[in-house]
């Protein structure tokens, strides 16, 4: 049990008297730390007078390629075949997408090995851009995290998986109907903040369990396209660039759908803390589950078009579930559990890391201490649960997964450009300063490009959704001032955003335990 220290002075203001748990440590302080093991999750906790959980480092190398990979792999690559064919127009062009992405992907990946190394804090972006840019952007980087790029993503993975679990009852239908999509998407959403929030035991071990049904699935698209093309199905390789659309905003959006199934190349950085060997593990496995995936999707996708035409492709709202009907018989009944379980799994895994990220706002006082709280009994970032959970629902207003596609993705593509901006600035300003890794210039020059790319060429495209992505960032700017910069100064505030923590701690706690002398 953590003891929550109290104050009894009545003259502070209210955040400063409540009951409160400390998300992390500063960045100096080394821990005393307790390990215990329950059901195969380690568990370590602070017992310095901070009453602090901690993570040991204890992810060697393939715990790092399971992590990429895991998170990779999830709905990404059921959804985006859709929306590169519909923007690149063509068999041929939508192939050399998906490699591009893959590999641009990977470029991406090893300047991140290089910041990294550099700065070894978890909060991968968030560490980096507060490193080279200070507080503000930093702030607005979270502010994103919060507002769009986490809840976003997780909507996306809710409605795939309900899209799939729903698609066998309406096969009838060529559009399926909202209403339950939404609904079946809020349920997962709820169940799964639910179950983060009350059992970390089965949130974590079931994550093998749904690894496997994806790779499995995914093989099994693979299998069934290789044995198609094998028996002199090629026609739909026939004149596999005819109908491009060479507009150069089209192919950046056609871009925007493939690195959206890549999203998870830089997962590993926002746990560097707890890795073995930041310095070698990180690199390495970046290069062995950066290929890996790369390869499994481009053959997917190669499979796919072995079936279906790009016509049949953008009418589909489950590529996938398409596939397997035209292909695998009886066995086509199987594959939206498979998928739906990809998606389960995948949307699982990200609600149970998005809380790291989390506290290491709140460490750098970014965030509300009512969202760093943990629950002393199950060892829950429950607030920060309940929050995240509230705000995926708030975005199941649409059904559009492509619309949804292009807000995460020009969030992510933005924060990335600042934290490559960041790496060129730290080596103009700070050359000599320890770089275990360093990525060569023209790599990382030719990867600030392209995200600049990624970034200025779609609003063209796209203005009314990136205009809201845009308007979400700006917002965050008289937040920061409001809520952070001048926080200190304003007692009112200080004193309603204790009351809140206060209601947050009773949540998590139950009633305060006052700290033994």
């Amino acid at each position: 049990m953590v003891t929550i220290a109290t104050s009894t002075s009545t003259s502070t203001t209210s955040i400063n008297s409540i009951n409160s748990i400390s998300p992390t440590a500063p960045k100096d302080h080394e821990p005393e730390v307790e390990f215990t093991e329950s059901g195969g999750i380690t568990t370590s906790v602070e017992s310095s007078t901070e009453e602090n959980l901690q993570l040991k480092k204890e992810l060697g190398l393939m715990d790092g390629v399971g992590i990429i990979v895991g998170i990779i792999i999830g709905s990404g690559i059921f959804v985006s075949p859709k929306g590169v064919v519909q923007f690149t127009g063509s068999v041929g062009m939508s192939l050399v997408v998906w490699g591009m992405s893959g590999l641009l992907s990977t470029v991406g990946a090893l300047c991140y090995c290089e910041l990294g190394t550099m700065i070894p804090r978890s909060g991968g972006d968030y560490a980096y851009i507060m490193e080279g840019f200070g507080s503000l952007p930093a702030f607005l980087y979270m502010w994103m995290a919060l507002v769009i790029i986490l809840p976003t993503s997780n909507t996306v993975m809710a409605l795939t998986f309900a899209n799939y679990i729903i698609k066998p009852a309406f096969d009838t239908c060529n559009v399926l109907p909202d209403v339950p999509v939404k609904l079946l998407a809020a349920v997962v959403v709820c169940v799964l903040t639910w179950v983060n929030c009350t059992n970390v035991k089965w949130a974590t071990n079931v994550q093998g369990v749904f690894t496997a049904a994806k790779i499995f699935a995914l093989l099994l698209i693979i299998g069934a396209g290789v044995y198609h093309l094998a028996t002199g199905n090629t026609e739909n390789f026939q004149n596999a660039f005819q109908r491009t659309n060479w507009s150069t905003t089209s192919i950046s959006t056609a871009f925007y759908q493939g690195l959206f199934s890549f999203s998870g190349w830089n997962s590993l950085n926002f746990v560097v803390e707890e890795l073995k060997d930041p310095f070698k593990t990180l690199p390495r496995a970046i290069l062995i589950s950066m290929p890996i995936v790369t390869i499994i999707y481009f053959l997917t996708n190669m499979a796919y078009f072995s079936v279906l035409d790009p016509d049949e492709i953008m009418s589909s709202n489950a590529v996938a579930l398409s596939f397997a009907g035209r292909m695998l018989g009886m066995v086509s009944y199987v594959m939206p559990v498979f998928v739906a379980l990809s998606t389960f799994g995948s949307l699982n895994g990200c609600i149970f890391a998005c809380s790291r990220l989390f506290f290491v706002g709140a460490r750098e006082g970014h965030l509300p201490q009512a969202l760093a709280l943990i629950n002393v009994k199950t060892f829950t970032p429950m607030p920060a649960l309940i929050f995240l959970g509230f705000m995926t629902l708030c975005m199941l207003v649409t059904s559009d997964t492509l619309s949804l596609i292009n807000y995460v993705s020009f969030s992510e593509s933005l924060f990335v450009l600042m934290s490559i901006a960041s790496l060129l600035w730290l080596r103009y300003r700070q050359p000599d300063r320890h770089r275990p890794i360093k990525v060569w210039l023209w790599v990382v020059l030719l990867f600030f490009l392209v995200c600049v790319f990624l970034v200025v060429f779609p609003i063209i495209e796209r203005p009314v959704e990136l205009g809201v992505a845009i308007g979400v960032f700006l917002t965050g700017i008289p937040i920061y001032f409001l809520c952070v910069h001048q926080a200190s100064k304003s007692e009112k505030l200080s004193a309603f955003m204790g009351n809140v923590t206060s209601v947050c701690q009773l949540l998590c706690h139950g009633l305060p335990e006052e700290k033994q002398d």
